[in-house]
């Protein structure tokens, strides 16, 4: 059990468990791509120790760059998508990665999609740590997922409460 600011979280999925998924992601991805070139896109500011570790693993030629979104305040989805940070590469005619810590009402990746496609890539698949089924407001197609997860809020490996706790080398989940 640990806190984070004002909340306890109990214990959910180990990093030895995290990183064996990470290294079966990373080799059918590697697959998949085998002679494309793809160019991965990590959701700052969550995805970046799964985009780290899922990249270091990948053994293709690729590319990776990073765009920044937000649509949480606190433990809840605001329901809006604020793009921050674009994107500083040409995806014309790329395969394209994204790579996202976890996907829940879909939201965030829906425009992200929506958005990208406008830069005609050649093709773009979606790579998510954690997945709340359960959650989705809008269907998204998911070609790679670590682990599908119910309606829980969850911090470490990337992911925070307000910040904190993106540290933790293993996922917690809040404390009924």
């Amino acid at each position: 059990m640990i806190t984070v600011k004002d909340k306890t979280f109990v214990p959910f999925i180990g990093a030895d468990t995290i990183e064996q998924r990470v290294a079966e992601l990373a080799a059918q991805i590697s697959t998949d791509y085998e002679g494309k070139n793809p160019l991965f896109i990590g959701v700052l500011n969550g995805s970046f120790i799964f985009a780290a570790d899922l990249f270091k693993k990948v053994v293709i030629p690729a590319q990776i760059t990073f765009i920044k979104l937000a649509s949480y305040s606190a433990t809840e989805s605001t329901g809006t998508v604020e793009e921050v940070l674009g994107l500083n590469i040409d995806i014309a005619n790329r395969h394209i990665v994204i790579v996202e810590d976890i996907v829940d009402t879909g939201l965030t990746m829906t425009e992200l999609l929506k958005t990208l496609k406008e830069y005609q890539p050649l093709s773009v698949a979606v790579a998510t740590l954690l997945h709340k089924p359960e959650a989705a407001k809008k269907k998204v197609e998911l070609k790679y997922v670590g682990f599908p997860i119910d309606n829980k809020f969850v911090v470490g490996y990337g992911l925070d409460y307000d910040g904190y706790g993106r540290n933790l080398p293993s996922i917690y989940i809040l404390s009924e």
